[in-house]
């Protein structure tokens, strides 16, 4: 099940505007509906599709590589997740950068991990671990 996401939500995730969101969103290039309030809420398995899709390759992309402390925290949408018997790849997109993380089956089903939830990658050393942000599941 995805999540739904705030158009401010949804814009940050993107690197973009709240207007542009909600114009892709006329536009019919990211599924979304209304709540209650007449509040628009962006398809979060959607907005998944979307950011892989912005973020794929380019095969002119260049660019300088940058040093980053080895402990960053990079909030973003998980795009995949492979499970097998005993472990699960999970693939998450924050901004540009599409992270993946190895870890037991058992973690991704408690974390509730498939395309569109939001999720947080921590990472330190070799290490990819997938969070998911307080108060987005119960």
């Amino acid at each position: 099940m995805s999540d739904s996401l705030s158009t401010g939500e949804a814009a940050a995730l993107l690197g973009t505007s709240v207007d542009t969101v909600r114009r892709w969103c006329d536009e019919g290039r990211l599924g979304h509906s209304r709540d209650a309030g007449g509040r628009r809420l962006v398809d979060g398995a959607d907005l998944a599709r979307l950011l892989a899709e912005i973020a794929a390759p380019s095969r002119t992309a260049t660019g300088p590589v940058v040093a980053r402390s080895a402990r960053n925290r990079f909030p973003g949408l998980v795009t995949g997740v492979e499970r097998d018997g005993v472990m699960a790849k999970v693939t998450l997109q924050a901004g540009p950068h599409r992270i993946t993380s190895l870890m037991t089956r058992e973690a991704a089903d408690e974390l509730g991990l498939e395309p569109g939830v939001l999720a947080v990658a921590a990472v330190k050393s070799t290490n990819v671990i997938i969070e998911v942000p307080a108060g987005v599941r119960t």
